[in-house]
């Protein structure tokens, strides 16, 4: 009776998952440098990055006044880009209702925070119903996406804010839910 064939295979069974295994944990680790490489740069200072095309924007607030951003030219501005529907950016919004309250008791070199919703009116009016906020909101719509990928949101992805000084220079990005300590950070700034 002929031996199992089983036997001699073996081996190169293990080799083999060993070389498969070593390719993908390679792989693994090449996409989490990139990803952390993309990362790291959207919330790295921006260069000579500006806000221009943000003075040239003009929306309408959730109450249907019109809110023309060039009047936001020339201060500290924190631009936080958000939806409805998105669960970081509903979390993060009463931390940013707080700093504006915050900024807006202090003197002139005080951060304005702007709120820019990409999401339909309707939902952003029933939310901020429920969820008030002291800052202006812009109700951008999908024109939103457009702006924030201006700004350096190469993604596209929510919750995306911008820290904007008054000479209309971009000093900081983020990717992301930001946390107290983003908001300390770049306040110093």
């Amino acid at each position: 009776m002929p031996e199992s064939s089983n036997t001699p295979a073996a081996p190169q069974r293990t080799r083999r998952h060993w070389l498969l295994g070593g390719a993908a944990g390679a792989a693994l680790l090449a996409g989490a440098g990139l990803s952390w490489r993309r990362h790291a740069a959207s919330d790295a200072p921006a260069g000579g990055d500006t806000a221009e095309l943000l003075w040239q924007q003009s929306f309408e607030t959730p109450e249907g006044a019109p809110l023309d951003l060039q009047a936001l030219r020339g201060r500290r501005l924190l631009v936080n880009f958000w939806a409805t529907w998105c669960p970081p950016c509903v979390e993060e919004l009463p931390m940013l209702d707080q700093f504006h309250r915050e900024q807006a008791a202090r003197a002139a070199a005080a951060w304005q925070v702007l709120g820019v919703a990409v999401d339909q009116p309707s939902s952003v009016r029933r939310f901020l119903q429920k969820t008030p906020v002291a800052f202006p909101v812009a109700m951008a719509g999908l024109q939103g996406t457009d702006l924030s990928k201006a700004l350096g949101n190469r993604q596209g992805g929510l919750p995306f804010t911008v820290a904007i000084g008054p000479d209309g220079a971009v000093l900081h990005r983020k990717m992301g839910q930001l946390s107290h300590d983003d908001l300390a950070s770049w306040s110093r700034t």
